[in-house]
């Protein structure tokens, strides 16, 4: 239960600073899917939303 709070923490983090963290690499991920379904461009974060999560994890266990 914990790690999906977490996971759901890196995803809302992603949408919300995905423009800035694209700088750093985040978005260009092996594992990010990039694709157009009905004229509407669909991106699915999957391993920039790993990333971010085991981050989130090992900051809130330091503190």
């Amino acid at each position: 239960m914990r790690w999906m709070i977490v996971f759901l923490i890196a995803l809302l983090i992603f949408n919300r600073f995905g423009t800035w963290l694209s700088r750093f690499g985040f978005g260009r991920l092996p594992g990010d899917v990039r694709f157009r379904l009905l004229g509407r461009d669909i991106f699915l974060p999957f391993a920039s939303a790993v990333v971010l999560s085991v981050l989130a994890a090992a900051i809130t266990w330091l503190l």
